[in-house]
Formats: C-alpha cells, sequence, structure tokens
C-alpha cells in the first residue's frame, strides 16, 4: 500500500520490520524505488536481496532491469543479465524485453541487438525500443536491416513499429521500401491509425511521389489538421500551388479547423505564386481566424511579403507584431538581400541596433549581403566593427561574407586579414580569395594558393578550377595550365565549366591546336564551349574555322547568344569576309532576337573599314542608338590611312576631338595621313596646334624582365635607366 501511494519512507520502515522478507516484498520495494527515479537505492535493494540468499524470479529480475534502464547502468546489467541466464528467466517475455530496454538505455545497440535476436520470448516492445534506438542515433540503414529480421521472424508487427520505419524510408529515400511497408500497413490492419497515415503522406511526399500521397489523403475517412498540413506541404515541395490551395479550401468542407502550422503553411505556398493578391488574401484569412498575433504565423507572413517581392507590405506586417525577436529582424532583412532594395535593408539594420535588438550570426550575414550588393564598404566596414565588438568574429560564416565583400569592393588587404582569420578554409573561401589576386595582376600568388588549398586537402571545385585556369590563360602561363590539366585529367573531372575554361586557356596561352583537340574530345558541348572555340579561332586569325565551328553549332542546335556573334563577327574581320559579316550583323537581331551591343558595332565598323567601306562605317556609327566611344572613330581613322581617305578621316578626327580632347593620338594619326598624302601645310597646322595646346608626346619604351627585374628602355636608349 505504502509504495503504491508513493510514501517510500514509511514502506521502507515496514519493510526492514519484517522478520521474513520474500521475493514479493523485495520486487516491490525494487519497482517503487524505480517508479520514483531512485535506480541506484532499487539496484541496492536488488544486492540485497542477493546478500540475503533470496532467489530472484521473473518479476524481480525484470524490475530490477527496469531500474537499469532508467539509470542508464551499464555496469550492474550485465550482472542480472547473468543472473537472468542463470535462471533460465529469458524465456520469460518481460524480462526479454526489459533486458533489450536496459542495453538500449545504456548505449549498447549492439549488445541489445544480439541479446534480441537470441531470445526466444521477444516482444514487440523489444523491438520497437532497438528500432527507435537506432533511429534516434540517425542508424536508418540499420533500422531497415533490423526490421527486416522482424518481418523474417514472424512476430508482431505493432502499429508503433511502423512509424519508425517509414520515418526511415523518408530519411532514406527508399520508395520501394515505403511501399512494401504500406502493403503492412493495408495487410495488418492498422491503416486507418493517424500517425501511420501521416508517415505515409511524408514519405510518398519526399519519395518524390505527390499523387501516391495524395491517394493516402483521400482514404483516411476522417482527416485531422496534421493531415491536411502535411498534404499542403507535400503540395508546396512539389511545386503544386493549385492543389495546395485546394486542400486549404476543402478543410472547411471536411469540418477542419486550420492551426497555426496550416497558416504557416499556405503562407509558404502563396510566396511561391509571386501573386501579391493572393498573398493578400491568405493574409487576411488569418486575420479572420484569429492567428495573425502568433508569432510563427506573423513571422509567416513577413515571410511570405517578402518573398513575394512586396517591401512594403512585408515592413507592415512587420510593424504590426508584437514585440519582434531576432528572427522576426532576420526575416525582414532578408528581403533587401539585392536589387533596389538593398538602402532598405541598411535601415532596417541600423533601426535594430537602435532599438537594442541583440544582432546574431544571420544578421550580420544577411546586412553584409546588403553591403555586397550595394558595394558600400563604408557601411560594411562598420558592420565588420559591430562583428568584432559582438565577438562574432571567430564565425567563418559571417568572415566568408567580409571576404566576399572585401573582395567585391576591392579591399584587398581587409580581405587578406579575415582570410588569415579563418578557422576553418572552405573551397568557397579560396575561390573568393584566389580572385582577389587575379583582380590585382597578381596572378601567380594565386596559382600560390591553388596549390596551398591542395596542401590542406581541400578539394577544389568548378568555380576554383575555372578561377585558378582563368588566371593561367590573363597571365598566359602555359607551364600552369599545364599542371592544371594534368590535375583535372588526375582527379577525374568533366564538368563543362572547367572544359571550357581549358580551352580558353589554351587559346590564350597561344597553343590553338591542343584547344581544338580538347574541345574535339568531347562528345557533346554547351553554348560556353562554343563560344570559347569560336573566339578562339577568331583570336587566332582562323575565322573560316571559326564560321565553320559557328554552322556547327547551329545543326546542333544550339542558340548563339550575344558573345558568339562577338565571335563570329571577329572571325569575319580577321578574315577579311565583308558580305558573310553584313549577313551575320544581320543575324544577330532578326533572326535571334539580340541587341546588337557596342561590340558588336565595334567589329562591323573594323570589317567595314578594312573593306574599305569607309562611308558606310561612318553611316553605321552615326546612325546606330548607342553612344560611340572613341575606339569605333579610331578604327575608323586608322582604315583612312590605309585606304587614304582625307574627307572621311577628318571628320573621325573631330568626332575624337569631341571625346578625347587631351588625347593626342588620334591628332599625331591625322598628321601621318596627311604626311603619307603629302599634305605639308596640314601636318604644320596639326604639329603647331599641338605645340599651342602645350600637349608632349609621351616617348616610346619596351620593358624586358631579366633574373626577375624588370627593365624599361626609352626610345633611342642603349641602357636602361632602371
Amino acid at each position: 500500500m505504502y509504495c503504491k501511494c508513493g510514501r517510500l519512507s514509511d514502506a521502507r520502515s515496514v519493510f526492514d520490520g519484517m522478520p521474513h522478507r520474500d521475493v514479493v516484498a523485495w520486487t516491490a520495494m525494487i519497482s517503487a524505488h524505480t517508479a520514483a527515479g531512485d535506480a541506484g537505492s532499487a539496484l541496492e535493494l536488488f544486492a540485497g536481496m542477493g546478500e540475503q540468499r533470496v532467489v530472484p524470479n521473473e518479476f524481480a529480475l525484470a524490475a530490477a532491469l527496469r531500474a537499469c534502464t532508467v539509470g542508464s547502468d551499464l555496469g550492474f546489467t550485465p550482472q542480472v543479465h547473468a543472473q537472468a541466464v542463470k535462471l533460465e528467466s529469458l524465456l520469460d517475455p518481460y524480462v526479454a524485453s526489459s533486458l533489450v530496454e536496459a542495453y538500449v538505455s545504456c548505449g549498447e545497440v549492439d549488445v541489445a541487438e544480439r541479446a534480441l535476436l537470441d531470445s526466444p520470448a521477444r516482444s514487440a516492445v523489444s523491438w520497437n525500443a532497438l528500432l527507435n534506438e537506432h533511429a534516434r542515433h540517425g542508424e536508418y540503414t540499420r533500422v531497415m536491416l533490423v526490421f527486416d529480421k522482424l518481418v523474417e521472424s514472424g512476430d508482431e508487427i505493432s502499429k508503433y513499429t511502423l512509424p519508425t520505419v517509414l520515418k526511415c524510408c523518408t530519411e532514406l529515400g527508399l520508395a520501394k521500401s515505403g511501399q512494401a511497408v504500406h502493403g503492412l500497413v493495408i495487410k495488418r490492419g492498422p491503416e486507418t491509425d493517424s500517425i501511420v497515415n501521416n508517415c505515409l503522406i511524408e514519405m510518398y511526399s519526399k519519395c518524390q511521389s505527390a499523387d501516391d500521397a495524395y491517394e493516402v489523403f483521400v482514404r483516411i475517412d476522417e482527416p485531422d489538421v496534421v493531415h491536411c498540413s502535411a498534404m499542403i506541404s507535400c503540395f508546396d515541395r512539389h511545386d503544386m500551388v493549385p492543389e495546395a490551395f485546394d486542400i486549404f479550401i476543402q478543410m472547411s468542407d471536411m469540418g477542419v479547423e486550420p492551426n497555426q502550422y496550416i497558416f504557416v503553411g499556405i503562407a509558404i505556398v502563396a510566396s511561391r505564386t509571386g501573386d501579391l493578391n493572393l498573398c493578400r488574401s491568405v493574409h487576411a484569412c488569418i486575420v479572420k481566424s484569429g492567428f495573425s498575433r502568433t508569432k510563427g504565423v506573423c513571422d509567416a507572413i513577413v515571410s511570405m511579403y517578402v518573398k513575394a517581392g512586396a517591401v512594403q507590405d512585408s515592413v507592415l506586417a512587420f510593424d504590426l507584431m508584437h514585440g519582434p525577436d531576432i528572427t522576426s529582424w532576420n526575416t525582414l532583412l532578408s528581403g533587401f538581400y539585392s536589387g533596389n532594395n538593398g538602402e532598405h535593408g541598411l535601415a532596417i539594420f541600423k533601426q535594430l541596433i537602435c532599438e537594442g535588438v541583440l544582432a546574431n550570426k544571420y544578421t550580420y550575414v544577411g546586412i553584409l549581403r546588403c553591403c555586397t550588393s550595394l558595394m558600400n564598404l563604408r557601411f560594411g566596414c562598420q558592420v565588420h566593427a559591430c562583428v568584432l565588438k559582438s565577438g562574432f568574429q571567430r564565425d567563418d560564416d559571417i568572415s566568408r561574407m567580409l571576404l566576399d565583400m572585401y573582395v567585391q569592393a576591392g579591399c584587398f588587404t581587409n580581405a587578406r586579414l579575415v582570410f588569415d582569420q579563418l578557422k576553418e578554409r572552405d573551397v568557397f573561401s579560396w575561390t573568393v580569395f584566389m580572385s582577389t589576386y587575379g583582380k590585382t595582376d597578381e596572378g601567380e600568388k594565386a596559382i600560390e594558393c591553388f596549390r596551398s588549398m591542395l596542401q590542406e586537402n581541400k578539394r577544389p571545385n568548378d568555380a576554383t578550377l575555372a578561377t585558378s585556369l582563368s588566371v593561367c590563360s590573363d597571365l598566359a602561363c602555359l607551364g600552369s595550365g599545364l599542371q592544371l590539366h594534368s590535375y583535372t585529367i588526375k582527379s577525374g573531372w568533366s564538368s563543362s565549366v572547367v572544359s571550357s575554361a581549358l580551352v580558353d586557356m589554351y587559346v590564350k596561352c597561344g597553343n590553338i591546336r591542343d584547344a581544338e583537340m580538347l574541345f574535339d574530345e568531347s562528345d557533346t558541348h554547351d553554348l560556353v564551349e562554343w563560344n570559347t572555340i569560336i573566339c578562339g579561332y577568331a583570336h587566332h586569325g582562323r575565322g573560316y574555322k571559326a564560321l565553320e565551328a559557328f554552322q556547327e553549332m547551329i545543326d546542333e542546335g544550339k542558340v548563339p547568344d550575344e558573345i558568339t556573334f562577338v565571335g563570329v563577327l571577329s572571325a569575319c574581320s580577321h578574315a577579311g569576309l565583308l558580305d558573310e559579316g553584313r549577313r551575320y550583323f544581320k543575324l544577330l537581331s532578326s533572326v535571334y532576337g539580340i541587341t546588337p551591343t557596342l561590340e558588336h558595332y565595334a567589329c562591323m565598323v573594323d570589317i567595314l573599314a578594312k573593306a574599305g567601306k569607309l562611308t558606310e562605317a561612318e553611316f553605321l556609327i552615326n546612325d546606330m542608338p548607342l553612344i560611340p566611344d572613341a575606339s569605333l572613330w579610331k578604327t575608323i581613322l586608322a582604315a583612312c590611312r590605309i585606304h587614304g581617305n582625307v574627307e572621311v578621316a577628318e571628320r573621325a578626327a573631330e568626332k575624337l576631338f569631341e571625346i578625347q580632347p587631351d588625347d593626342i593620338s588620334s591628332c599625331i594619326l591625322l598628321s601621318n595621313i596627311y604626311a603619307d598624302l603629302k599634305m605639308w601645310n596640314d601636318v604644320a597646322k596639326v604639329r603647331s596646334m599641338l605645340v599651342d595646346c602645350g600637349v608632349k608626346k609621351e616617348p616610346g619604351c619596351s620593358w624586358i624582365e631579366i633574373n626577375g627585374k624588370i627593365h624599361v628602355f626609352l626610345s633611342q636608349d642603349g641602357f636602361s635607366k632602371y
């Protein structure tokens, strides 16, 4: 009586006063202490029972094992196990299941599994204990293996077993195994169990079978709010927006009242549509249902408007929140990472700081993205100061954002400091840092970075290799490029991004033959690879090969872009193909709908100028919808000297004077044209004008590297001055 009433001290007094304490009394006291959470005293009692030479029965052994389970006592569990074996008590299902649970509680899952499989008295409780422990440790494959043994044994499969197994099928993406378990559900009868049905919906949803999930849903006699929520999430995962809203609308017909999780889910679905009216309708429904003040729902509303691009609505929804926490602030801030709203992000961060809200790592990551997109280095440095003050300087996620910001802003000294402080330099950090050297004309250091990264056992990704190869291209460093190519072969790299970078490297290093061979080795090519080889042929003066490659690309069904036509027109220019150049320039807009850029016009002007069509080239420049730059007029001016066209040369020079009044190269070129035609008076006028303006031509110079030192020679010098 005292034990069942929880009065252990009174029970102990009576127990200690008993002249003869049998196994029933010992068991009652052990069970009472275990129930009270005092596993240590329970096991002391069990040990005392042995000292009194009282032989434990099945109930006493089960009680002792339950005490081992509560106390996770690995030292005592094997002793009780040994006694159970000695007394042949493992035939009792209660003792057998208690033994498995005790080992599971102590973390000895392998021993528990052996004990279960060796036991002739296995129960559903034992199987479930073992399955749940494997699942708790994320050992989903072992769960499936143990479940297979359970099925083979013919033991009872309880309704509590199935949810665990279905969740493992979900985590492992085992659709066929999940279907087999579903078959057991139908065969054994607990198909109407709410938890099992919910697990089936979740399993089919994550195993890419929304139709099967919906079939489970419609077979439920009385779906509850959990089933509806799972089905909405399923349709959302599969981008089936109308179907998700159908479930939401049908809930009223089913007599199911939506809860906060339903509204969070439907807000997420609405945000994907980008339909502001739909988002506002969902918001109105939430207000009407009385959930507009619920914390999680409020965050979902703000997030919905943010993802739908409705900045003002998101701010209004945020302002209506009562006591927004840092998660709410971060949700609002996420809407201002890029685009024209970045300045609003900075204002929100200022407001957050002014209101005394403690920013977390996600806040700093978000605001640094804003600074990077805006190229606002000044504000970014202030955020960096806040990071240091808040003690987040050792957080690698924040450090990577700082690194990216400084690199994008061209602040390479700070970028280096941040990089050196990183605890874990991942591939992204190495790639970003390598790009800094590429931007500062220190390509050799970028190659050194790549080698250092490999020494730290970091495997590069496509972006890393493409960056390194780009540096080799800029340096025309064929040796390092060959080493990188060897690395890609050894590592089995087959990415189109890397292939394009390799072709580009060989092209820019002057090795068009290897570039061509590398390109031909691949059976399929994407647009980037085609553009690379076409521009490569054009760069090396192989215009006809470039046009052949272009035709092959079209035959493969690839659609050319702006870069493709830059290569094609450049090829026509190098090969002197006037008619082809005109035809491709027309195809650019008439067939492919591409608006010509300044580069396209420059190529076409060059084609016309080389062919002596100077008046037509001049007309093209004057008629183009873009503002011409100096290079176009210089192209015409240079061609005028070749073709001896003074009239066009004078008009081109006049345009150049307007665009670049301080540039004397056009004056000198015009003077040379006059000199070629023996127009000495005009030569004198140009020279006089240069003198009057105080313009002096810089002397020509050459550079040469000897023993790692750069030497500069001016025109007519016999010795280097440096």
